[in-house]
């Protein structure tokens, strides 16, 4: 198989991911914003999250420099009235070219947080810096943050969880093809003796 024609396929086989925006500043202050489709949940208590950076090499790698120099992000949902500007931010701009102003986003600053939001989100992270991870196998780095601010609708949270239909977030598959969520079902936490009978 030829290494485009691998590249759309294996960027697929996980299914849905979540799209996020990750904002980010310099030290001399250039803003940057671009998206990722590889954020995780590490843990919650920390609060962790993960997302991988790609092999540095020759390709300049804005949001990565920015993290390691100032310790702070965001990680900001994509809704779908923004779903364009932000699949363009993709695009390998000049450092000195702010995605947020060519891609029509626009910064926020919340909180004394350094790290530029995303205003057009509703469900917006603030991160710290933690610590890399270095993947041996194919170059790429685990960068893990802890969620210092959460800031999302009111209405889509309940006692179990965060109701991803209600903040109206896309998900993503491969690198250019985004989807709508829709909750489907919801069940209680498993505990072993109150498995269905059913199952057996």
């Amino acid at each position: 198989m030829d290494r485009v024609k691998r590249l759309k396929l294996i960027n697929s086989v996980t299914g849905i991911k979540p799209a996020n925006l990750l904002g980010s500043i310099s030290s001399d202050g250039k803003t940057n914003v671009a998206i990722f489709s590889s954020v995780i949940h590490l843990g919650s208590h920390p609060a962790l999250l993960g997302f991988i950076v790609r092999q540095r090499g020759d390709v300049p790698r804005h949001s990565y420099n920015n993290i390691i120099k100032n310790g702070e992000y965001t990680i900001n949902h994509i809704h779908p009235d923004f779903i364009k500007r932000a699949h363009y931010t993709s695009g390998k701009f000049d450092e000195s070219i702010s995605e947020f102003n060519r891609c029509g986003l626009t910064e926020e600053y919340l909180d004394g947080f350094k790290a530029p939001f995303v205003k057009e989100s509703n469900f917006k992270m603030g991160m710290t810096f933690k610590e890399e991870i270095e993947i041996q196998s194919n170059g790429t780095s685990l960068i893990i943050g802890e969620v210092s601010r959460l800031i999302i609708p009111e209405e889509a949270f309940n006692a179990n969880d965060i109701n991803l239909e209600q903040t109206n977030s896309v998900g993503i598959s491969g690198l250019n093809s985004y989807y709508s969520l829709q909750k489907i079902a919801e069940h209680p936490y498993v505990r072993v003796d109150e498995v269905p009978e059913f199952f057996q």
